[in-house]
C-alpha cells in the first residue's frame, strides 16, 4: 500500500520561507506525476504545482517566481520550496503522486503565515 507523508510546515510571518517535503513508500509501477496542492477551509483543493515525470514544472497563479517545486523520481520524493510567503498563502498543503494511473495523497500539513 502507498503511503504519503508530508513534512515541513508550521508557522511563519510574513515575508518568511518554509520547505515542504513529501515522501511516498511502499510505491507500485512507474512514477508520472508530482504535485502540491493546497486547501483552506470552504473551498475546493487547489493545485500550486506540479510536473510529469520529465518535464517542466507548472505553477498556478500568483505562487509563480515564490515558490519552487523539485523532486528525486528515483527516492520518491517531492519538496516545495516557498519563499516570500504572504497571509493568503496560508492552508492544508497535500502532496500527490501518480504510479502509473493511480492517484495517491498524503495527509496534508499546515502552513499558517502571520501578517
Amino acid at each position: 500500500q502507498v503511503q504519503l507523508v508530508e513534512s515541513g510546515g508550521g508557522l511563519v510571518e510574513a515575508g518568511g520561507s518554509l520547505r515542504l517535503s513529501c515522501v511516498a513508500s511502499g510505491s507500485i509501477g512507474r512514477l508520472n506525476y508530482m504535485g502540491w496542492y493546497r486547501q483552506v477551509p470552504g473551498k475546493q483543493r487547489e493545485l500550486v504545482a506540479g510536473f510529469l515525470r520529465d518535464t517542466s514544472p507548472v505553477y498556478v497563479g500568483d505562487v509563480k517566481g515564490r515558490f519552487t517545486i523539485s523532486g528525486d523520481t528515483a527516492k520518491n520524493m517531492v519538496y516545495l520550496q516557498m519563499n516570500s510567503l504572504e497571509p493568503e498563502d496560508t492552508a492544508v498543503y497535500y502532496c500527490n503522486f501518480r504510479f502509473g494511473r493511480d492517484d495517491y495523497w498524503g495527509r496534508g500539513i499546515q502552513v499558517t503565515v502571520s501578517s
